[in-house]
C-alpha cells in the first residue's frame, strides 16, 4: 500500500542545509541513506523521519507550487520564530502575492527555497486548520 513519505528539499550546499533545518525545526541528521547527495532528518524526539535534503543543481523556484508551512500559535510566536529563523540564515522575501492582512510570512532558506511561517490564530480559516 502506498503512503506519503517525507518532503524533500533540493539544496546546493548540503552541510549548510543540514545545519539550518536541524536548528530551525529541532531535527537531527541520521545515517539512514546518508550520502554525499542525501541527508535524512528525523524528529529529535525519535518519532521518525521529518525531512529529506538532496543535493540539487537546479535553482530554487521564486513561486514554488509546493512549499513548507511552519505553524505558530500566535502573532508574537510568529514574530519571534521569523526572527530566530532569520538569525539562522533564512531571509525575508519581498512577496508580491501577499493578500490583505496575511496570516503568513514568506521566508527563504539559505538555498533560496521558499517556506512560510503561519500564525494559526490569525489565519482567515483558523477554525478549519489543525491545531499545534
Amino acid at each position: 500500500m502506498l503512503k506519503l513519505g517525507i518532503p524533500v528539499i533540493g539544496v546546493t550546499d548540503l552541510p549548510r542545509a543540514v545545519t539550518f533545518w536541524t536548528a530551525a525545526l529541532n531535527l537531527v541528521a541520521t545515517p539512514e541513506g546518508q550520502s554525499e547527495t542525501w541527508q535524512t532528518l528525523n524528529h529529535a524526539d525519535g518519532s521518525g523521519r521529518a525531512l529529506g535534503l538532496i543535493l540539487s543543481t537546479s535553482p530554487a523556484e521564486p513561486h514554488p507550487r509546493l512549499h513548507l508551512d511552519l505553524f505558530t500559535s500566535s502573532a508574537e510566536e510568529q514574530r519571534d520564530e521569523v526572527g530566530r529563523l532569520v538569525g539562522l540564515g533564512a531571509r525575508t522575501v519581498d512577496w508580491e502575492l501577499y493578500p490583505p492582512e496575511p496570516d503568513f510570512v514568506v521566508l527563504a532558506d539559505p538555498d533560496g527555497n521558499i517556506f512560510c511561517v503561519v500564525d494559526l490564530c490569525h489565519a482567515p480559516s483558523s477554525d478549519d486548520r489543525p491545531t499545534l
